[in-house]
């Protein structure tokens, strides 16, 4: 049973290969939508493709190595996407880890880059299938952090960085209109390898998996008391994408578990 109805549908998810990249591309398979995804790594990026081949056919999934902070290449990407599949429907925009950085720690090359890495990975896609996206009545689907609207001292430099993609995204959702959505999500604490790292390195080795995972939510004042999984906010984001949500442009969904403290 397929989650949404993207029967005759093409999306594109930068950084695909993990995660809720990866999570993203496979629930969009599994609601019948042809995926075009990128990565930076080539060997995990084929890796990934041939399995997803071997499990929904050649002619549904398409794979090119790129970083999204390369205008040319992004460019070729979406090229192939219009010879291959014909059109784009919706572009997902997820790219970029956090920088743990204070005010007085971030330099200023660290600034450039994280506005830079933050900024351009909308900027680059979005100018590189806005004519598919206008022509299919297409949608835009942000991967956004809760930093956003509710920053961290600790990190300074990514918060505000956040802030600006979000900003970006609402007057997006304004020039674009009403040919393209604009949409973000806003995420909390997510079991990705960021945080599966950080438990392989925990200072205790003798806790498991599941009491650090539940620690971790409690220190961190969760009302849920657990860490979101991928599948989930791939969830939102195939919602968001669809025609279930063709009334909503310039909406954020968080996906905290109840973490944000604004009203």
């Amino acid at each position: 049973m397929t989650k949404f109805d993207y029967s005759n549908k093409v999306a594109v998810v930068t950084g695909g290969t993990s995660g809720i990249g990866l999570a993203t591309v496979r629930t969009l398979l599994e609601s019948g939508a042809k995926v075009a995804f990128c990565a930076r790594s080539k060997e995990k990026l084929e890796n990934v493709e041939s399995r997803l081949k071997d499990e929904f056919g050649d002619d549904q999934v398409l794979a090119r190595a790129l970083t999204v902070l390369d205008e040319d290449k992004v460019n070729e990407f979406a090229k192939d996407v219009e010879s291959i599949f014909g059109q784009c429907d919706l572009l997902v925009n997820n790219a970029g880890q956090g920088r743990v950085s204070t005010f007085k720690t971030t330099d200023d090359q660290s600034w450039r880059n994280e506005f830079e890495l933050k900024i351009f990975s909308q900027i680059y896609p979005i100018r590189a299938f806005q004519t598919m996206l206008e022509n299919e009545n297409g949608s835009v689907v942000v991967v956004n952090s809760l930093l956003a609207v509710q920053p961290e001292q600790h990190m300074v430099c990514t918060s505000s960085a956040r802030a600006a993609v979000q900003n970006l995204v609402k007057s997006l959702s304004i020039e674009f209109a009403p040919n393209i959505r604009f949409n973000s999500i806003l995420l909390g604490l997510i079991k990705t390898n960021q945080w599966e790292r950080r438990f392989e390195d925990r200072e205790d080795q003798s806790i498991t998996e599941s009491d650090w995972y539940k620690d971790l939510a409690s220190n961190k004042g969760i009302p849920l008391q657990r860490l979101g999984n991928p599948e989930e906010v791939a969830s939102a984001i195939a919602f968001l994408g669809s025609s279930d949500a063709s009334y909503i442009t310039g909406a954020q969904l968080e996906i905290s578990g109840g973490l944000s403290k604004h009203a």
